[in-house]
């Protein structure tokens, strides 16, 4: 084994970590980068590629675009490198990723997305342009733009393995749009509009990914976007943007650790199980773990540590969440999310209305605080975006929530946790959870719509009958030292059940009087016992009920 390849294998397993521990450290990479005694074709032999000696300026004003390109392209065809960006802002349009290559963003190191071509313009920053989206396919029309297409991207790859980005540089994705024509610190480009890049990464088809340190500001429509990418380890990213912070698409073994994500206008992690790749595919086995996820804090403030937030007349939607859906042709099995602290953002949202198998999930340990949903939002629905006559609804089933506390959640809703007639979410348990609405809701709520086949999202279901759990169409649900507690009265119950078959409600306590607590319609198999909320009793049918 050649000098090279020791020392690749190790920085590739260690990541930046292994920079210091590995053959050759940060500040020797440092050093022999920039001693001036040092050639491009002596640092190659040494596995180390610095895009300045490929004629990268790092001024912010000239297009480096070139220059990175050539340093990855020599690092692949030597068989693997390090390529390294030394402090300074490099300015650039797409640039696409090499198997056995290793990014590596020094601290104080910028790599910025230059801006796309205006609307109504042909050519962006000094006449570049982003790579073609590739054409369109028949499965384009099962999930949006940004999800079909990835070559429009700043960094880019398709059906490449063993490769990485780490270092604490940052990610800027200034020129990039985010799919929505929304202003941000920018023009508003279009992102269908030919030569527009519209994702900070974009990868397809890959395998053996390590994403470590760096940090993404205005990541375009996804900062991070990975559709068929298996074998990933995503940890220590920080995330500040005005649309989807990372989404994990059709992918297998993937952990994600330690990230925090500012993400006010869209979701934050976000699991999907989408149609992009023409054909369904799940996500399974992943792991989220110690993340902060929010969206309440100005777009930047996060980064530079200032944490200001958006105001009420800011109409921000503050979405910022954990999800799996809202794309689900795949499906989703053996997720695992532990340690995760929300702040201004939605809580999370389990969703299959595509025809996935949701299944076999835990979700453990999470803190929670000034929330704009419910702190749980589960939904099997029959929207059905997938190839006709294919497509039926999906499950959801066997999902596990405990040590969950949530402070403020907001007066108008519950926790959602519905199916729809004839297909039930099943086998749920939800244990060792507090929650403290804001309450103050004076008169009752009818009940939710079914809207089995709309966009699923619990604003779009309006006020919840009840302030602290609504469950529809469910089966063998398990509830156990749970309380549900009121900053203000509020007339409503607790808890609203309708179309539940086997509930067993064990350890009960909520902010009403006894007589109050429960309402029931058409509620079979039914157990509550040693409960502050009500009476224990057991019940084979009830049509309609206060408990």
């Amino acid at each position: 084994m050649s000098q090279f390849d020791a020392f690749r294998r190790s920085f590739l397993r260690t990541g930046a970590a292994g920079l210091a521990a590995a053959s050759f450290p940060a500040a020797s990479l440092a050093a022999a980068a920039s001693s001036p005694h040092a050639t491009a074709e002596a640092l190659g032999r040494q596995g180390i590629f610095d895009i300045r000696r490929f004629g990268a300026t790092g001024d912010g004003k000239t297009l480096d675009t070139r220059a990175i390109q050539a340093a990855i392209d020599a690092a692949a065809q030597a068989g693997g490198g390090v390529v390294i960006f030394p402090a300074g802002s490099y300015l650039s349009f797409s640039i696409r990723l090499k198997s056995f290559v290793h990014l590596h963003l020094m601290q104080g190191a910028t790599l910025i997305a230059a801006d796309s071509p205006a609307p109504g313009q042909s050519t962006g920053y000094n006449g570049g342009v982003y790579d073609a989206a590739e054409p369109n396919t028949a499965w384009n029309a099962f999930q949006d733009y940004g999800h079909n297409h990835w070559h429009n991207s700043l960094i880019w790859a398709e059906d490449i393995h063993d490769f990485s980005i780490t270092g604490t540089g940052l990610l800027w994705g200034r020129g990039l749009s985010n799919g929505r024509g929304r202003k941000g610190d920018g023009p508003p480009f279009l992102a269908e509009q030919a030569g527009v890049g519209n994702k900070t990464i974009a990868l397809k088809n890959c395998r053996n990914l390590l994403l470590r340190d760096f940090s993404i500001l205005k990541g375009g429509h996804f900062g991070i976007l990975l559709t068929g990418v298996d074998n990933v380890t995503i940890d220590n990213l920080k995330i500040d943007t005005d649309r989807d912070g990372m989404d994990i698409d059709c992918c297998q073994n993937v952990r994600v650790t330690n990230c925090t994500v500012n993400s006010p206008w869209d979701d934050g992690i976000c699991p999907k199980s989408s149609y992009a790749l023409g054909y369904a595919r799940p996500t399974r086995n992943l792991t989220i773990a110690n993340c902060f996820v929010t969206g309440c804090y100005q777009l930047g403030s996060v980064l530079d540590g200032s944490f200001r937030k958006y105001t009420p007349e800011d109409h921000i939607p503050h979405t910022g969440r954990i999800k799996c859906g809202t794309e689900s042709n795949g499906g989703f099995q053996n997720i695992t999310i532990a340690n995760c602290v929300f702040e201004g953002c939605q809580g999370y949202a389990l969703e299959s209305v595509d025809g996935a198998l949701l299944e076999d999930v835990t979700i453990t340990n999470t803190t929670m605080r000034d929330l704009v949903t419910g702190p749980i939002f589960m939904r099997l629905g029959s929207r059905l975006r997938g190839p006709a006559g294919k497509t039926q609804v999906g499950t959801l089933r066997r999902i596990l929530i405990s040590n969950l506390v949530c402070y403020n959640a907001p007066a108008r809703f519950a926790s959602i946790l519905t199916g729809i007639p004839n297909s039930s979410i099943e086998d749920v348990k939800l244990s060792d959870i507090y929650v403290e609405s804001a309450g103050g809701v004076a008169s009752a709520v009818p009940d939710l719509p079914e809207d089995e086949n709309q966009y699923p999202d619990p604003n779009r279901f309006g006020e919840t009958p009840s302030y602290g759990f609504y469950l529809r169409h469910m089966r063998h649900l398990e509830m156990s030292h749970v309380e549900v507690a009121l900053r203000q009265p509020d007339v409503r119950p607790a808890f609203s059940l309708v179309e539940v078959d086997r509930a067993d409600f064990f350890a009960i306590t909520a902010s009403r009087a006894k007589g109050n607590a429960f309402s029931l319609n058409n509620v079979t198999d039914l157990r509550i016992g040693w409960s502050r909320a009500t009476d224990d009793i057991t019940l084979a049918n009830v049509g309609s009920r206060i408990l």
